[in-house]
């Protein structure tokens, strides 16, 4: 399987790249390297250093067969999302639509969405969260990963 990875040069992304190509598939990652560091992309898998509301990730699609998407490409700083709500926004629902919007119309068949930890549930009702647990996200951060797993 060919497998694009988003955000593949940070912690989780790169260990995810790492654990697919030992179970041998074809692995690419693309990251804007904003957080991420080249060190960390595994050396058979190529990086294409884009950030992913741009057109030049989306034209990844057109230039290789992708079977999956991997997502983990976000911004991810809670702090952030409060100071700036709109460009939180635009990286964590934008970039993600953007690359759905193209992998569709390039027969994208299945995605995997890096969603978050608990940002989404608010103050616990109990623990652990389950996917029952009331959904009260009090940042924007957790609101545009909710968002995120809703439109796909």
């Amino acid at each position: 399987m060919t497998i694009l990875v988003t955000g593949g040069a940070g912690f989780i992304g790169s260990h995810v790249a790492d654990a697919l190509l030992a179970e041998g598939h074809e692995v690419h990652v693309v990251d804007n390297l904003s957080t991420g560091r080249r060190w960390k992309v595994p050396e058979a898998a190529p990086l294409f250093e884009h950030d992913i509301r741009s057109d030049g990730a989306a034209a990844l699609f057109a230039e290789h067969e992708y079977d999956c998407l991997v997502h983990h490409a976000a911004q991810m700083d809670v702090r952030k999302s409060v100071e700036d709500p709109g460009f939180d926004a635009d990286v964590n629902i934008r970039g993600l639509l953007n690359l759905m919007e193209v992998g569709i119309d390039h027969g994208l068949q299945k995605v995997v969405l890096a969603s978050t930890g608990g940002a989404i549930y608010g103050e616990p009702e109990y623990t652990p969260q389950d996917e029952e647990h009331p959904l009260r996200p009090v940042s924007p951060y957790g609101v545009a990963k909710l968002a995120s797993e809703k439109y796909l």
